[in-house]
Parts: structure tokens; sequence; C-alpha cells
């Protein structure tokens, strides 16, 4: 197999801009307000919950409570964490809540109370951690259809997944945010002969939401839930969730040594298509990575029917990444996108490196506040922190 590039996960420009980003959102914010903004335990156990359902327990501050100033200092920390296609995909999301708004006060009957649960602006940022020099903190934005998780280790080290975005209708109106992911996936699909398209169609029924839900790492092997939480219509068998179910080491569906050039390049460009969302920092490390990767290291799946309009899911794997589209429970008009590190969701092994060699806050910080006179049993400390294994993969 061919070796693989190191995923460094530096990236100190974005970093930056997001820490500085964030002091200006914070010192905008009136106490009570950036109370709730400003988690400062990173152990902090809904850190972890990135679920994009709505949900009456938000953590932080919503974009309703700010006012149109710090709305633009909002914009531009969640701009500092995304392309600019990212960030356009982004507005368009929020933005559909209005298209959800009028179609749900006819198909719900919810009248005036949709204005309040649907919105382009009710969407949570959170900042956990102590956003410092040389200090590792995280921040996110979460609502419907929208989680973006951004963690920081050390000033020096950045991590950006779970990146899940949603849409609904498909497409509404001009707004189109994932359209273009679900038609160059049917198109690859369909451009596989029938032998291929048996091999990478695992299963004749999708399930109802991601196979790995929204636990905070990906386990050895995931199943996903019968049902779509909060709609009801859509359920699936034991028997449809083993045969959907994601074996990390052993990937079902069609690898990219099974396919021709064209494909292999198809294939990897949806892959990317989720990937370059993220900055520019972080995404050339994973472009490096994908496309010197051995291909057949690279599985792509299949389940449900094989048309636009039918309910249906995908997923592509890597050694290191997993992205899952799910468009199963309105039959092509409800779409759930996930893309995932394996290794460094919400920078799992960033961190415990990280904590192992320091604790929660860095050497750097904590000589800085300690007398310190090096001795033959005590040296001088001196050495920077790096990741233990350096993420080179086998």
């Amino acid at each position: 197999m061919s070796e693989l590039p190191t995923m460094s996960y530096e990236a100190p420009a974005t970093i930056k801009r997001m820490m500085f980003s964030t002091w200006t959102l914070l010192d905008s914010l009136s106490p009570d307000l950036r109370a709730q903004m400003h988690l400062p335990d990173m152990a902090d156990p809904r850190r972890v919950d990135w679920d994009f359902i709505p949900k009456p327990d938000r953590t932080g501050v919503p974009l309703t409570k700010l006012d149109h100033h710090q709305k633009v200092l909002a914009h531009s920390l969640i701009k500092a964490g995304l392309s600019m296609r990212g960030y356009s995909q982004v507005l368009a999301v929020m933005a559909t809540e209005n298209m959800l708004r009028e179609l749900e006060v006819i198909e719900r009957e919810f009248g005036v109370l949709a204005g309040d649960f649907r919105s382009p602006d009710a969407y949570w940022i959170t900042v956990f951690g102590r956003p410092g020099f040389e200090d590792t903190w995280g921040w996110r934005i979460l609502g419907h259809h929208l989680s973006l998780n951004f963690t920081i280790v050390a000033q020096r080290y950045l991590t950006v997944t779970p990146f899940a975005m949603g849409a609904m209708p498909i497409p509404a109106g001009v707004l189109d945010p994932l359209g273009q992911h679900g038609r160059m996936a049917l198109d690859l699909l369909h451009s596989f002969s029938p032998d291929l398209r048996a091999q990478a169609v695992v299963h004749d029924v999708a399930p109802a939401d991601f196979v790995t839900r929204q636990v905070p790492r990906v386990g050895a092997e995931e199943w996903s839930d019968p049902v779509d939480l909060g709609i009801v219509g859509y359920e699936i068998t034991d028997e449809d969730r083993r045969a959907v179910r994601f074996v990390k080491d052993a990937p079902s569906g069609v690898t990219g040594a099974d396919l021709d050039g064209a494909q292999l390049d198809a294939v990897r460009a949806l892959l990317l298509r989720y990937v370059e969302t993220g900055p520019e920092e972080i995404t050339a490390q994973y472009r490096e990575e994908i496309l010197r990767e051995d291909p057949a290291r690279l599985h792509f799946a299949w389940a449900g029917g094989t048309a636009a309009d039918t309910a249906h899911y995908y997923r592509i794997s890597t050694a290191n990444l997993l992205v899952e589209a799910d468009n199963a429970v309105a039959a092509g008009q409800h779409v759930h996108t996930v893309w995932r590190d394996l290794n460094n969701d919400l920078g799992h092994d960033l961190l415990l490196d990280h904590y192992e060699k320091h604790g929660h806050h860095g050497e750097h910080l904590r000589r800085r506040l300690v007398s310190h006179r090096p001795t033959t049993d005590s040296p001088l400390q001196t050495a920077a922190w790096y990741p233990r294994q350096a993420y080179q993969r086998p």
C-alpha cells in the first residue's frame, strides 16, 4: 500500500483568526450573554452533543439575541472556519429555514408559531474552554440542519469535525446547498456497470439517518437507529440495520481499486466536495491525503433507491475520513450529510495526547506562573508538544 502523507492538523492562520474573532465577539456581549456563550470547561458533556435536530435546551447564545454589530462579529467567526464555498452553503442552509417556515404553516398548521420555530437566526454559538494564547479550547455553531464543531489544541492544532449540514426541500427555490452533492453521487452510481453497481448497493433499504448516528467518536462498528428522531412514518428493521452497518476496519461497498480512472476521480471529487467546505489550511492536508491514499482503502456504498426521488443513502470512507448522506425520510426531499475524521472528531486523539503530556493547560502557561530553577533532578522544561503519533497512517 502507498504511504500516506502526515496529517499535521496545524493551522496557525486559521486559529489566529478564530481566536481574535472569538475575543471580539465575547467582548461585545453583556455579562449575561457572555456567561451563556462561554462555557469554560472543555470537559463539559454538552460539548460533544453535536446533534442538529431542533432542541429546547441548546447551549450558547442564538443569533436572534445579538444586535446587528454582534451578528456581523458572529459571522466573521463562522467564516473563519470555512472556505468561501462552505460559508455560502452555510448561509443557504440558514436561509432555507424561511422556506420551511412557510411550508409548515400549510403542512403542519403551525400558524404564527412557525415564525419562532423556523428562523435563519436560530443558530447557537458556544465557546468551550479558554480561548487564549497557547491554550486548548473549542467553539461551535449549532441549529437545525447545521452543526459545525472546531477544536483548537495548544493554539497549534485544529480539527473541524463533525461537520454536518442538512437541507429541505431540495431545491428550495434557488437555494440548493447540498443539491450538487446528490447529483454527483447519482451520476457516479449510474456510471457503474451492473456488476459494480451490485457491489456498491449494499442494501435496498436506506437507513432513517446517519449510520454512525451522532456519537462523539465513531466506534469499531456502528448501527443506525431504526427511526429518525421526531419524524414518524419511516422505520427500518434490525435486518436493515445490519445490512447498512459501518465497520471501520472492513467497510462495505465498492473500492476505489475496482473503479476506472474517471470513476475514481469522480468519487474523490465527491469526497472533496464535502471536505473543501472547511478552512484551506486543514482541507489542503485532507486533499493531499485523499489524492495519495491507496485506492483500495477508498470505499463507496449505497443503500435504498437509485433515483433522486426515492429514499436513498450513500457513504464514502477512507482510512481517516467518513462521509454520510441520508435522503430517506421524505423520498429525496430531506437530506442530512456529515463528514467525520475517524480519529479526531472533536479533537479526540489530539486532546488525549495533549492532556497526557501537559494536563488541561500548556507547559508554557504553567511555567510563566511558577518559579523554577533547573536542577539535576528537575531539568529546565523547554520541549514543545507534538502529537505522539504524528498521524501517519499505515
